[in-house]
């Protein structure tokens, strides 16, 4: 069984939200020609509770992009974005969520930011979806989304830490530094993951 797994298309990521990431809106046409072709459909949702610690506003005389220790390691310090309940957290209206079965959300603990779809930032504690998945007999995970050098990246990692066959679509990702995604992709397959592009699957 294989799944396709859409990390965290949500409008704060899209350009004109709270943390956009540059043509994060030009995957969901790329996206909407997968999910046909996928058993099993799975999204994802950043769904911070307000005055999460990742966030600048949290931290006085910080700005977003500072860095401070937070948790067992340095936390870049973000905009606040993806605020649970409001417009920015939610799915654009130009992602068709009917093929998605279920949605998981992180990032829910005040005190640890999640990047990973499987765990926080820290690994330590699970969001459930390797079970999930595993309960499906889920043995292939697809990733599309956004940010390709930040929640799909280490969702990509996770996946592959949890055993399943990883495969990083790369035209259905889209990175907040394209500068950094080279060197990423070339970690992901050294670690034995796979790269492709939407119309390998096509």
């Amino acid at each position: 069984m294989k799944v396709l797994l859409l990390i965290d298309i949500q409008n704060d990521f899209l350009p004109g939200g709270a943390l956009p990431v540059p043509a994060g809106d030009a995957i969901i046409p790329v996206v909407s020609r997968l999910t046909g072709s996928f058993p099993l459909v799975v999204a994802t949702q950043d769904w911070h509770p307000r005055g999460h610690g990742s966030f600048a506003s949290s931290h006085a005389g910080k700005r977003p992009f500072d860095t401070v220790t937070y948790g067992a390691e340095r936390q870049t310090l973000w905009p606040d974005h993806c605020v649970q309940g409001t417009p920015g957290a939610a799915f654009p209206v130009s992602l068709d969520t009917r093929p998605v079965e279920a949605i998981f959300r992180k990032g829910t603990d005040p005190l640890i930011d999640s990047y990973s779809a499987f765990y926080d930032k820290d690994h330590r504690k699970t969001t459930g979806l390797a079970g999930y998945l595993r309960d499906k007999q889920v043995t292939d995970v697809y990733l599309a989304g956004l940010a390709a050098d930040i929640c799909v990246f280490e969702t990509a990692k996770d996946s592959l830490r949890e055993g399943f066959n990883t495969y990083f679509v790369q035209d259905a990702t889209r990175p907040l530094e394209a500068e950094r995604l080279p060197g990423l992709l070339r970690q992901f397959r050294d670690q034995g993951g796979t790269v492709l592009q939407c119309g390998d699957l096509l």
